[in-house]
């Protein structure tokens, strides 16, 4: 077992991965081709303060492209999971967990998101690098 123990760097960044691309593909739309406006209007449209489709836009977008490369993970996996929470409670909740528009899709992102705060990014990313939460980096020697 202690085998599999040297690939959870792998595993880290397979979910950052998965997160991200999903995260990047459900954004795009919503930063690009005008659909921001739209998304405005949605996220006013829940009761919501619409300025907050600008911060759901650039987590999903922005925070996506970060998180697969392993740059500010950890917040920027905590923006996602509120943006998930948020569109479970506003969105998808009514239609139960399995049903068309469920939230079972929703709640796996929001749960690789939660991961990701705790684990970090891993070695295999910028955060580690650079030493900055994605993973201690080892000591030098000297």
């Amino acid at each position: 077992m202690r085998y599999l123990d040297r690939l959870q760097p792998l595993g880290l960044l397979a979910l950052r991965v998965v997160l991200g691309v999903i995260m990047i593909a459900h954004g795009y739309g919503k930063v690009f081709h005008g659909g921001l406006e739209q998304h405005v209007h949605r996220v006013a449209s829940l009761g919501l303060p619409g300025w907050w489709a600008y911060l759901s836009a650039f987590a999903e977008f922005f925070g996506g492209i970060l998180v697969i490369a392993g740059l500010f993970t950890r917040f920027f996996s905590l923006a996602i999971l509120i943006d998930m929470a948020v569109a479970i409670w506003k969105i998808h909740w009514k239609n139960g967990m399995f049903a068309k528009g469920g939230y079972e899709f929703p709640v796996t992102l929001l749960t690789i998101a939660f991961a990701l705060i705790f684990f970090g990014a891993g070695p295999i990313a910028i955060d580690h690098i650079r030493g900055g939460g994605g993973g201690k980096p080892k000591a030098k020697k000297g």
